[in-house]
């Protein structure tokens, strides 16, 4: 079981750590800095922190194994925007959204995915990157659009754990996307999906989904979970064709973890869609699935059920390596633990700053 856990919050980064049989919240890296994601690579046991620093830009840090220092890295470039362009889009780096490690096979490979819906790919640990231009020329970015944001953004980089080559991409507004030949083609991954938020000749198009979050099961590729704007899908063949399932309460959502072993399991967070985005009836729970969307168990042990207003966002929710553990914090700063697959959730701490990721350490 992982015994290490990483939460990026508006004010810093903070470690989550069990010794001795009890978790510990660290004090703060990067205090007073907005940290949008964070990676922990088990092929070396680095971590990586992206920093969003307003006026100052995105900046990447680098904590080696071992070692107690952070070391500013390369962060993602965008090429010049040619003149006469009639691209909408400003060719400009404004966040780091997600943060994925390559396959074990290609050592310090590094994918990014940016707002304003560039993929970049590092094969230097971050010393450097490359704009991944065949999807940033696909004619059908161009229809992308901002969901949450003003500009289109990448949260989701799926590396297929059987091919390195294979990754799926989700973006919001932009569908799911796949390559299988390391980025030098893509194809849109999205059959089955619906955007009711669209006219409904349009509802089907590919470009212009909407999924919040997508997440696959390590011991299980082939399945793939997405919190979309307008429900929950799953797919059972890497994004060939998605199934929409329903949830208790609500459908809608941001945040999704897939068992790392078990394709049949899933836990998301339901809200209420999609103006207020806060808990269905002000309590919060979680929604678990063990039979691959056919059923779910509403989970609320020990989270609030009264008064409660947290909204967890689409990286918000993370299980760790043994399929029990599981991390989720809030947009309000609530953070809370369980050890039995959601059975029982505690407390950690509710005064974070609003927490933008939570993520466990890989061993």
């Amino acid at each position: 079981m992982s015994a290490q856990a990483f939460i990026a919050t508006r004010k810093g980064l903070f470690e989550l750590a069990k010794r001795e049989g009890a978790w510990h919240l660290s004090a703060p890296h990067f205090a007073g800095d907005p940290v949008s994601i964070v990676l922990h690579d088990a092929r070396d046991g680095a971590t990586y922190a992206a920093l969003n620093l307003g006026h100052f830009g995105a900046k990447l840090h680098r904590r080696d194994a071992g070692s107690g220092q952070w070391t500013e890295v390369a962060v993602p470039v965008y090429p010049p925007k040619p003149e006469g362009s009639d691209d909408k889009t400003d060719w400009a780096l404004q966040q780091i959204w997600s943060l994925e490690a390559g396959g074990p096979d290609q050592p310090g490979v590094l994918w990014a995915g940016t707002l304003p819906g560039g993929l970049f790919r590092s094969n230097d640990r971050g010393e450097s990157w490359q704009l991944v231009e065949s999807l940033w020329h696909e004619p059908e970015r161009k229809e992308w659009f901002g969901g949450g944001y003003d500009t289109p953004g990448i949260h989701s980089i799926c590396v297929d754990p059987r091919d390195s080559n294979s990754v799926l991409i989700g973006v919001s507004c932009g569908g799911a996307w796949i390559t299988n030949d390391g980025g030098a083609t893509w194809a849109l991954r999205t059959k089955g999906m619906a955007a009711r938020y669209m006219p409904p000749e349009l509802a089907e198009k590919g470009a212009v989904q909407d999924p919040h979050r997508i997440v696959r099961c390590a011991g299980a590729p082939d399945v793939l979970w997405c919190q979309h704007h307008n429900g929950i899908w799953v797919s059972r063949d890497n994004g060939g064709a998605w199934e929409e399932v329903e949830a208790p309460a609500s459908s809608f959502g941001f945040a999704v973890a897939a068992h790392p072993a078990d394709g049949g399991t899933a836990w998301f967070v339901p809200a209420v869609a999609d103006q207020q985005r806060v808990p269905v009836g002000a309590a919060l729970a979680v929604n678990r699935t063990r039979d691959g969307g056919g059923t779910f168990e509403t989970q609320r042990k020990g989270l609030p059920q009264k008064d409660c207003y947290d909204l967890v966002y689409r990286h918000g929710l993370a299980v760790a390596g043994d399929g029990n553990t599981l991390l989720m914090g809030s947009t309000t700063g609530g953070l809370w633990l369980s050890e039995d697959a959601g059975a029982q959730w505690r407390t950690v701490t509710a005064h974070l700053p609003p927490v933008y990721a939570v993520r466990f350490a890989t061993n």
